[in-house]
């Protein structure tokens, strides 16, 4: 279970995170919607640990990561992406998806730099890993050993959840996964999507699509100006007059 209790944050005199608080669970894709400025992306990075919380706590299962450094979160089984793209873009396809096997290698860094067998073993086994996730995420093996910033723009999207799944997360935070593409892809990505949560990972997404959200999502959380002003399954948020007025915009339910 990933826990978010009571998080606050401020950024000078703005109170951009009241109170949040939420959970998500394994197996499940629990979504955040909100209009722009609603502090979704700051609860992302304070979840991730970009950002400290000024107060709360954050927890996966019994473990406070509280404050904690991205690369300390992402050892306690939480990855993620970014609304913009973070790839490292000269590297081939799969080399790209690799660097996030790196916390499962064994070799030693001097035994990488000697090439020694256990990193020759190491590497091996991070390319056979990375191969089977872009399979998983459906991304052509003839683009495998392209330059990864070459790609067209919805594959480069599969390619950086490959690599956050590379580093084998209990839990994976999405932030705007489905900007840029057009629908098809988008419903493509939903598909996936319900297909990593039934493998048991948890996800939490932060999208505008709200098609999308409504399609794959269990629960969701409604932010605005800092706060979760709804939560529940698709059914009832849609018809929530506080998401009407605050994120839809219009008086009548989404259809």
């Amino acid at each position: 279970m990933l826990t978010i209790d009571k998080l606050n944050k401020h950024f000078g005199g703005l109170h951009v995170l009241r109170n949040v608080t939420m959970r998500a669970e394994p197996g499940r894709i629990t979504a955040v919607i909100g209009p722009n400025g609603a502090g979704k992306s700051t609860l992302m990075n304070a979840i991730s640990g970009f950002v400290a919380p000024d107060s709360g706590r954050v927890r996966i299962g019994e473990a406070d990561i509280t404050g904690l450094r991205p690369h300390q979160v992402c050892r306690h089984g939480l990855a993620r992406t970014f609304q913009n793209l973070q790839m490292f873009s000269d590297m081939s396809v799969v080399e790209a998806v690799v660097t996030g096997r790196t916390r499962h290698m064994r070799a030693s860094m001097a035994a990488q730099l000697l090439m020694a067998p256990q990193a020759r073993r190491d590497e091996r086994e991070a390319a056979e890993a990375a191969r089977a996730l872009l399979h998983t995420m459906e991304v052509p093996p003839a683009y495998w050993d392209r330059r990864a910033g070459d790609l067209p723009y919805g594959l480069q999207r599969r390619v950086e959840m490959a690599r956050a799944l590379a580093t084998v997360p209990d839990f994976l935070l999405l932030d705007e996964p489905a900007a840029g593409l057009n629908d098809r892809e988008s419903a493509a990505l939903g598909e996936t999507l319900q297909g990593l949560a039934e493998g048991g990972l948890g996800i939490v997404l932060i999208e505008h699509d709200i098609d999308l959200v409504m399609k794959v999502s269990r629960h969701i959380h409604v932010m605005d100006a800092g706060a979760v002003i709804a939560e529940g399954p698709p059914d009832r948020v849609r018809t929530n007059p506080k998401v009407v007025r605050a994120y839809l915009g219009d008086e009548h339910a989404v259809a």
